[in-house]
């Protein structure tokens, strides 16, 4: 018998760990020594793949328990790593993540290991499955036996020498991957095993540094030189070169046989970056994102964690990338809000890419042309370093930015003003392109009836549901229900619906009419779901033809059209009344993301803002001093008001179909004596700023503090009592450190 226990993190939200007698066959193992193990263990009616983290002894157990009766343990199912997976600075970190965010340690844990890990599936080898062509296969090509297709198309590129699967699909597209199963079955491939991924191409010399670039390069060479932590902003203009400066330091990381992290905001944007990034370092540069399959992730987290010099490039999640041999993380575009974590595990990839870089003892490097008050607050109190680059590279310069008065005039087309189009029209008569952002999918934010007021509201969020004319639909935007589009009012049917606002599909269509001898591409959530498709629908753009582009912010950050030189921004009045202290942060961000499109290469940009607000404080600033007036304006406001990044803030939420028991939940919350704390604020419970959702009721309480220490010392003691209310068995709740939304 065992005279140890394990201690196991399962994925439940439970703050606590759980004793299990050891797996049959390790009974004397010390569990110390396994601490980072995967381990399957039954847990009620189902089994969970866990990870050890310590254990005790039996009689120490018992010891414990002996004023009650322990309960029958039971013992782990397998233990199913042979070594810990994880292990050094990511277990630290990821601890410290767990405690941070008062998250329990068994999701955090979770989420930090690749679906197919999480799984209890077995580390993948460092070779990759790869094919090539058979003798068979050969014949086949040279006799031409196969009709145009995947099929010949996997055939000719596999004429070069074998490839992974992965790269056939990436050439060739997601039919090759159907098509190579066929042709094993025909034995006109064989299917064989590949060394790990890397670039093998000569690396492409960039453009010549300017003197900004070069300085920010010597400075960040020498942090790497010293071999420690140190945080730097790096805030530079739209235009500037920020990425050239990334990958000049990348490179001095991959000389000295190390490894760097970059981390970028949205998975659209990986393609174009990995292209970028393999051209220029000759360097093993993966990929990783949701948009792989668990396998292809498991294999790129395993190869980074086998400590091979390489560059690991992925979205927020990421951040839980192994890093044995780590030189530099980058996390570009820092100020993005898609780098938090919405739901679950709420973490903060940049916030945390400054922690590991910390327990890493490597530099971190923020980029951005618009940075975050969190980070520029942290310049002020000298624990951020700053670089700046003030001017766009080559023959660049600013656009011009000027707003249009829509008061008293109705736009002429697609949302426009008559100056609007007017400047669209000679911008493609000089053989130029053009950019129209509207921050709304769909083709009309609501339908209505012209005869009795009706409007289309969803049912379970009590919000207008947005019109898509393309589907024949009414869609919500908040929780995803959807209703065919009706011929008639509901209510009166009255055969007179009208549309009201307008959104990027309309926009598309109207523009498409009026400019049909002009490629108009809409580039939305709606349109593209990928990279692979961004890059399809920007083929035009990128060839430099005159055309116009219509879209969200996806259109907003990461991309470089030379020939793009003006910007039509349809209706930026939106986020000037927001209830939301962020909103004028948020607002200024896009908008200067945006107006960075135009006027990148040789040739002048354009920024029209059209708005009916111009008399409005937001825009003099913006006007006269771009995001940094903006941001000095907001940082003095908050510091005078006490918020965020000058206080700290935890948002405790709530939610039920029942608003009986979400009373009884906040109720029983607040009764806690742990919720006591004259040092801490709390503001609620109030309804959320959307009251309902998806057929649930919504609440919550917002804690702040002056300080962090006070904050969490409540939340330690408080959130584990709340995990013990039976309410809180009746409501989904969640807390979020240092929340961005309010829900």
């Amino acid at each position: 018998m065992s005279r140890w226990l394990w201690q196991v993190a399962v994925p439940v939200p439970l703050p606590r760990l759980f004793d299990y007698l050891p797996a049959a066959g390790h009974e004397q193992a010390d569990p110390a020594a396994l601490a980072g193990c995967r381990v399957r263990v039954p847990f009620g009616r189902r089994e969970l793949v866990g990870v050890v983290c310590g254990g005790q002894s039996r009689a120490t157990a018992a010891s414990l328990d002996a004023a009650t009766k322990p309960p029958a343990l039971k013992p782990a199912l397998a233990l199913l790593d042979g070594e810990p997976l994880l292990t050094g600075e990511l277990w630290r970190s990821l601890r410290w993540a767990a405690a941070y965010y008062h998250h329990p340690l068994g999701e955090v844990l979770h989420a930090a290991l690749p679906a197919l890990l999480r799984r209890g599936g077995q580390v993948p080898a460092l070779t990759r499955p790869g094919v090539a062509l058979s003798a068979a296969g050969s014949e086949a090509l040279e006799q031409a036996r196969l009709r145009p297709g995947p099929g010949r198309d996997v055939l000719g590129a596999l004429k070069a020498g074998p490839m992974p699967v992965a790269d056939l699909v990436a050439q060739i597209g997601e039919p090759a991957r159907a098509a190579a199963r066929r042709l094993l079955r025909r034995d006109w491939l064989q299917s064989l095993e590949l060394p790990p991924a890397r670039n093998l191409t000569p690396a492409i010399a960039g453009p010549p540094l300017n003197p900004d670039q070069r300085i920010a390069c010597e400075h960040l060479a020498a942090l790497l030189q010293a071999d420690a932590y140190a945080g730097v902003l790096l805030d530079g203009v739209t235009g500037s070169g920020k990425t050239e400066v990334y990958l000049t330091a990348i490179a001095q990381v991959l000389a000295a046989g190390r490894q760097a992290l970059v981390l970028v905001p949205e998975i659209a944007l990986t393609p174009q970056a990995l292209r970028r990034y393999r051209q220029r370092l000759g360097a093993t540069v993966l990929a990783l994102h949701s948009g792989l399959s668990d396998g292809e992730r498991a294999r790129v987290w395993a190869q980074a964690d086998s400590g091979q010099p390489c560059v690991v490039l992925g979205t927020r999640s990421a951040i839980f990338t192994p890093l044995p041999r780590a030189g530099l993380i980058v996390v570009d575009e820092e100020h993005d809000s898609s780098y938090k974590q919405g739901d679950g595990f709420r973490y903060h990839a940049r916030d945390l890419a400054l922690v590991r870089g910390k327990a890493l003892a490597v530099p971190v490097l923020l980029g951005s042309a618009t940075p975050s008050l969190e980070s520029l607050a942290l310049v002020d109190e000298q624990r951020l370093q700053r670089l700046i680059l003030p001017r766009r590279t080559g023959q660049a310069r600013p656009p011009q930015q000027r707003l249009i008065d829509l008061r008293g005039q109705r736009p002429a087309l697609a949302g426009l003003a008559s100056a609007a189009l007017t400047a669209l029209t000679q911008t493609l008569a000089r053989g130029e392109q053009a950019l129209v952002f509207r921050n709304r999918r769909g083709y009309a934010p609501m339908l209505a009836c012209a005869a009795c007021g009706w409007h289309a509201q969803c049912p379970r969020c009590d919000r207008a549901m947005t019109l898509h004319r393309r589907l024949h639909a009414l869609l919500c935007h908040h929780c995803g229900h959807r209703r065919r589009e009706p011929d008639a009012c509901p209510d009166c049917q009255h055969p007179d619906l009208l549309t009201r606002g307008i959104g990027t599909e309309r926009i598309h269509a109207e523009l498409q009419e009026h400019f049909p001898q002009v490629p108009v591409l809409r580039i939305d959530r709606d349109s593209v779901g990928s990279g692979a498709q961004l890059d399809a629908a920007v083929a035009d753009i990128d060839r430099g033809e005159p055309a116009i582009l219509v879209g969200t912010q996806l259109l907003a950050k990461g991309h470089d059209w030379p020939a793009l030189t003006l910007v039509i921004v349809a209706d930026a009045d939106s986020g000037l009344f927001s209830a939301d202290f962020r909103a004028p942060e948020a607002m200024a961000q896009l908008l200067t993301q945006v107006a960075g499109r135009a006027g990148r290469g040789d040739r002048p940009g354009t920024v029209l803002v059209q708005t009916r607000q111009p008399q409005h404080g937001f825009w003099l600033r913006w006007l006269a001093g771009g995001h940094a007036a903006v941001a000095a304006e907001e940082l003095a406001q908050r510091r005078n008001t006490g918020l965020p990044p000058f206080s700290q803030q935890a948002l405790l939420a709530a939610e039920a179909a029942d608003l009986e028991h979400l009373d009884a939940f906040f109720k029983a919350v607040l009764a806690l004596p742990q919720a006591q704390s004259t040092q801490v604020e709390r503001l609620g419970p109030l309804p959320a700023p959307m009251p309902r959702r998806a057929g649930h009721h919504r609440a919550q309480v917002l804690l702040e503090a002056a300080r962090r220490p006070p904050l969490h010392a409540l939340l330690d003691t408080w959130i584990p009592a709340i995990h013990g209310l039976r309410q809180a068995r009746r409501v989904r709740w969640s807390l979020d450190v240092d929340p961005y939304d309010l829900y």
